[in-house]
């Protein structure tokens, strides 16, 4: 008896699924002609644009469940993407440089509303031969915009630090490219692109994406013009340099305990699901860091902290203003004063002290 294939039916012949029809029966509807794989999903042609609601109640549904490169112990035979491209939800994408492209590997995160789209931060690789930031950014919109039937999509690309060189190197990339507004570095133009005034660092402001607002507020405390940004839609904080599972290097504990008592305040009156930084540097046992420079990685931490983690470093960050000392717990490491190579002795209280496995 002559097989047939059959998409809606478990079994099909092998040879109709691994050679005849390797990226799906052309014949079918999902599958224009010159599409393949995934491409086959989205509605390829619309008559009008789509316009997003995004009002909901409590934060939109969204994934990060994905184990993220971790590189290589010889960076340059290391054969990952340079940038790690992950889809949080239909407008939210987090995107990671390699690590063996630079070793901070930071984090960028890619918003989208229905007038526009935001970029926060850029990384820490001016070369698009080594970091094709733009081009990675350029190609998700593209798509983004094929599938919402919309011509254009304004981009603005802003900074959680203009003097945190791990995020603000990409930024040349994007210099001249179209329809871009490019949030200006200083720290006084910044002030004033954002109408902070005279009121800094209690002042707020906001971007509209279209229909999807992200509040920005300042927080320094390890950079002079630190900024942190909160979606309403995704009930996520994104705070750079500020508060992340890694080694917080504070330049100014006075502005860094002033900071997270905002982030405090904001946190207590706004539902707030994720904290997102601007790196992992922790590993996932309480308390481990990776040290500077390195290039393989293969026990970190997840990106994402609960925002009780707030209260733990407002409550640490106080303990150590005034004092050169670094103070471990077990989802961040505070350097104020001293190297962020800085070793101790004395395991603190409360942590359990864990040895990782060996990476090889």
């Amino acid at each position: 008896m002559t097989q047939t294939y059959n998409p809606a039916l478990s079994g099909n012949p092998q040879s109709a699924t691994g050679r005849a029809y390797p990226n799906g029966n052309p014949d079918l509807g999902y599958n224009p002609v010159g599409v393949r794989n995934t491409d086959s999903a989205l509605p390829l042609q619309r008559k009008a644009a789509v316009v997003h609601n995004y009002a909901c109640d409590g934060p939109a549904p969204g994934n990060l469940a994905f184990r993220w490169t971790y590189g290589s112990n010889v960076a340059a035979r290391n054969r990952d993407p340079r940038v790690q491209v992950v889809q949080y939800n239909e407008d939210t994408f987090v995107l990671r440089q390699n690590v063996c492209v630079h070793w901070e590997a930071p984090f960028t995160y890619l918003l989208f509303g229905n007038a526009g789209a935001l970029l926060i931060d850029s990384g820490a690789t001016a070369d698009a031969r080594h970091y094709p930031l733009r081009e990675t950014v350029d190609a998700i919109i593209a798509r983004w915009q094929q599938a919402r039937g919309r011509s254009r999509v304004p981009l603005t690309v802003a900074l959680t630090s203009g003097e945190d060189i791990a995020q603000n190197q990409g930024l040349v990339q994007f210099a001249g490219r179209q329809d871009t507004t490019i949030v200006p570095q200083p720290l006084e133009a910044m002030k004033r692109f954002y109408a902070f005034g005279s009121n800094w660092p209690l002042a707020a402001g906001r971007i509209d994406l279209g229909d999807r607002i992200i509040d920005v507020f300042p927080t320094p405390g390890t950079h002079r013009d630190g900024v942190s940004f909160y979606d309403r839609y995704c009930d996520i904080l994104f705070t750079g340099d500020l508060l992340f599972p890694g080694k917080i290097n504070i330049s100014n504990d006075g502005d860094f305990v002033a900071s997270l008592e905002r982030l405090k305040a904001f946190a207590a009156s706004h539902n707030v699901k994720w904290i997102l930084g601007g790196h992992v540097e922790m590993m996932f046992v309480p308390g481990k860091y990776y040290p500077r420079f390195a290039t393989y990685k293969p026990y970190e931490r997840v990106l994402e902290m609960a925002p009780d983690v707030i209260e733990d470093a407002l409550r640490f960050a106080r303990e150590v203003r005034g004092k050169d000392m670094m103070l471990i717990r077990p989802d961040f490491v505070l350097f104020n004063g001293v190297s962020p190579d800085q070793r101790t002795q004395i395991w603190p209280e409360g942590v359990p002290n864990i040895n990782p496995p060996r990476p090889f």
